[in-house]
């Protein structure tokens, strides 16, 4: 006879569960004339971004601190939002730091993915106290700046609410994607080691499972795929007794990690769908954000098809659960963006109604292969792929690095696209081989002899630092040879990769990593955290973005410092030619002349190799502005035939010099050195005398 847990044990994961606290949330919003006050059926775009047109991206278990202080205080230091402000950063994304991780025999479990396994609401107390939070918000808001949150709707950590859904508790199955399996099937089931709480399971057990009507089946791409580590997104646990006493094992659905159980969103208990609006409307009106990511929202769709894997991306279910979220986040007075690498068609469709904002998965790999080859013409092609699809480019975040991999997984062209031809490099192309081809490519020069200190991350991503895609592209491989020529050099680099992303519509957004030139982890700084294979902690060393803890070698996560070739930003904006201080003036460029809220109008066709040309209208009349960029090793001087444009004055932005006139032919010569980046307006109208 086994033993059915008491009372006290289900009622104390229950108060703590993120259901429970979500039920209790709603009660404040009945009734209340607040929450009809905003639209919310339409994404907005340009209004999100012209709330927060550039974005500083923390990562909490990067940040040095000084001793004693914690990081959520450290990230509300006001030393660092005058250097923040001053550079003309209005948004501060902290990452996840709620609560995450797991709950076992009474006790908090360390995340295992970043904190983005969510098991509570509360702050996380590894990075400080719930009023540290919300004095982020006050001081970034004394700044004209605003907080960005997150929300994770297609999964948690293994919390109390997984716990009482294995317990077989009341609604809580309801929110996962879990299945009791029959005990006559157990024989077919892997044991669970010693130690551990669930073992993932092979592919022809999951075609077994499915066989037998228990669950949909394999998906359409394994994430984080690793053979011995993970082959299937499906788990299943060991012997757990229930509140009734009896002994299940359940089978459940993880996309990522096998701490992330994934949820139900069409289940009849709405179970999930009330966590996560709770969690959502918590960070707005408990902690002050104003904007919230919402990660991996693609996912919130699975179903069982009768040949072939499961429908598992681009599920009508994960556009409706988006629209809901997000229209929600709107009628309480933020904003959205989704972080969703997948198809562009995926993107436009759940953008309708949806998330406000896109982070540019579209264009993001185009731009490292760019510079990388000193070729534009896959960047060529993805920008113009933005207007194909319906999206407006200032709907997009265009970002460097973030905490995650470089991506070289290129969905568009795996799944929906795979068939289809497409034209590249004077030869036609089917889409599965082109992405083959693109992939391979990056990882040659990204990688390997190469580039060594850069490590693969799984089948499809690479970690690295933007600094270290630069000296890979730089034909350097030895990062302790760096000496002063060089990091001029890869300072040129990133500028350039600064204007890329900047001088564009939409949202441009930096990291710490960036602000400081971080360069790559040696993998043995931080084995242990790399032990399941996760070779991302490599780009995620830590950092001290205003130099007053210049003796702490570790973030208060145990994360080593990084080495850093540029310094804190406070020192480089005492220098004027320091990245930082060169940044601040680019940044001030794009914001004199609503950069961010113009409109691209044209990607012409070029002959050199490494020239990129992105035309965009400004808004308020001001002219046409030309970003023109060079993304290889070699000088070019080339005509570009602008016809659309009316004639006028040529004026180089940053200078603030005229250079030249555009003729009635719309002709435009454009000279540029290596690695260069210019931005002209062409003036269409003279004031008059």
């Amino acid at each position: 006879m086994t033993t059915a847990p008491d009372s006290d044990t289900i009622d104390k994961l229950v108060s703590l569960s993120m259901l429970h606290q979500a039920r209790r949330l709603a009660e404040n919003y009945g009734g209340k004339g607040r929450m009809w006050q905003n639209p919310y059926a339409d994404s907005r775009p340009r209004a999100a971004s012209a709330i927060a047109p550039v974005w500083f991206t923390a990562y909490p278990p990067s940040v040095i601190t000084r001793p004693g202080e914690s990081v959520l205080g450290t990230l509300g230091d006001p030393r660092l939002w005058s250097a923040l402000a001053s550079m003309g950063v209005r948004a501060i994304h902290t990452g996840p730091t709620k609560q995450a991780g797991g709950y076992k025999d009474g006790r908090y479990t360390p995340t295992i993915d970043g904190n983005f396994d969510r098991t509570g609401f509360a702050t996380d107390p590894a990075f400080g106290a719930t009023e540290e939070f919300q004095a982020i918000s006050r001081i970034a808001a004394a700044h004209n700046a605003v907080v960005i949150d997150d929300v994770i709707p297609a999964h948690t950590g293994k919390g109390p609410d997984f716990r009482l859904a294995e317990m077989n508790h009341s609604g809580y199955p309801g929110l996962y994607h879990m299945v009791e399996v029959p005990e006559e099937e157990w024989p077919v089931l892997p044991d669970v080691p010693e130690g551990r709480d669930a073992v993932n399971l092979s592919p022809a057990i999951v075609d077994h499972l499915k066989e037998r009507g228990l669950i949909v089946g394999q998906l359409q791409r394994v994430i984080f795929f690793e053979p011995g580590v993970k082959e299937t997104d499906w788990s299943v646990t060991g012997p757990v007794t229930g509140v009734d006493g009896k002994v299940r094992r359940w089978v459940y659905l993880h996309y990522f990690k096998e701490g992330q159980p994934s949820l139900n969103w069409l289940d009849p208990s709405f179970a999930a769908q009330q966590m996560i609006i709770g969690d959502a409307l918590h960070s707005i009106d408990q902690m002050g954000a104003r904007g919230l990511r919402l990660d991996a929202n693609g996912f919130l769709g699975v179903e069982r098809r009768t040949e072939g894997p499961a429908w598992s991306e681009g599920h009508p279910l994960s556009v409706t659960g988006n629209a809901l979220l997000a229209g929600m986040i709107r009628k309480a007075g933020g904003f959205s963006f989704q972080e969703l690498n997948l198809t562009v068609d995926d993107i436009a469709t759940m953008s309708k109604g949806g998330a406000d904002l896109s982070y540019d998965f579209i264009t993001r790999p185009a731009y490292h292969h760019a510079i990388l080859t000193g070729d534009t013409e896959f960047l060529r092609m993805m920008l113009r792929m933005v207007h194909d699809f319906g999206i407006d480019p200032a709907s997009l975040i265009h970002a460097l690095q973030n905490h995650d991999e470089l991506t070289t997984e290129l969905v568009h062209f795996w799944t929906l696209h795979a068939d289809d031809i497409y034209t590249f490099a004077g030869q036609t192309w089917q889409g599965r081989t082109l992405r083959m081809h693109l992939r391979d490519e990056i990882r040659e020069r990204l990688t390997g002899t190469n580039a060594p200190y850069n490590l693969p991350f799984v089948t499809n991503g690479i970690a690295c630092t933007t600094a270290s895609v630069i000296t890979a592209a730089l034909g350097i491989s030895d990062l302790d040879e760096i000496g002063d020529e060089d990091i001029e050099r890869i300072k040129k680099v990133h500028l350039l990769l600064v204007m890329y992303n900047a001088f564009q519509p939409g949202v441009f957004a930096l990291s710490g990593w960036d602000l400081v030139g971080a360069l790559p982890l040696e993998p043995a700084q931080v084995q242990d955290l790399m032990s399941d294979g996760d070779t991302r902690w490599i780009e995620r060393g830590a950092y001290d973005l205003t130099g007053q803890a210049p003796d702490q070698e570790f973030s208060p996560d145990g994360i080593p410092r990084a080495r850093s070739l540029y310094g804190s930003i406070c020192e480089q904006l005492e220098q004027p030619d320091s990245f930082a201080s060169q940044l601040k003036r680019l940044l001030a460029v794009r914001e004199s002349y609503g950069l961010a809220a113009s409109h691209q109008t044209h990607i012409p066709d070029v002959s050199a190799p490494g020239l990129l040309v992105m035309v965009h209208v400004l808004p308020n009349g001001r002219g046409t502005q030309v970003t023109a960029l060079n993304f290889s090793g070699e000088a070019l001087e080339e005509v570009v035939l602008l016809t659309e444009v009316q004639p006028g004055p040529v004026v180089d932005m940053v200078a603030e010099t005229i250079v030249g006139d555009l003729h009635e032919d719309g002709a435009l010569t454009i000279k540029l050195s290596p690695y260069e980046g210019l931005s002209l307006r062409i003036v269409s109208t003279l004031p008059s005398l």
